[in-house]
């Protein structure tokens, strides 16, 4: 029975975080789009793409990655910013 409960909570939880993640990763992703069109350019113009804008835009696919998973009941790890940032310690 108190697992029933927990899920129960769990799942009222989540609407939430989908109201506090949706709306800073959907404010996040607007600068995402801006980032990625100034590293298409940086790219073209330069030869070499800037690895530090690539890897904050990875920062943004990792917690949207863990908001979808969170939302759709796959995973009970919470998103950004009910949990901390993961680290990258090297772009890949």
């Amino acid at each position: 029975m108190a697992k029933k409960e927990t899920e129960k909570k769990e799942a009222w939880f989540r609407i939430l975080v989908m109201i506090t993640s949706g709306i800073i990763l959907s404010i996040w992703r607007s600068l995402i789009i801006l980032l990625i069109i100034m590293n298409w350019f940086i790219t073209i113009f330069s030869g070499n793409r800037n690895k530090e804008i690539a890897l904050f835009c990875e920062y943004w696919n990792t917690e949207w990655y863990k908001f979808i998973r969170y939302m759709t009941f796959v995973s009970n790890k919470r998103p950004f910013p009910f949990t901390p940032m993961e680290r990258f310690s090297k772009f890949k």
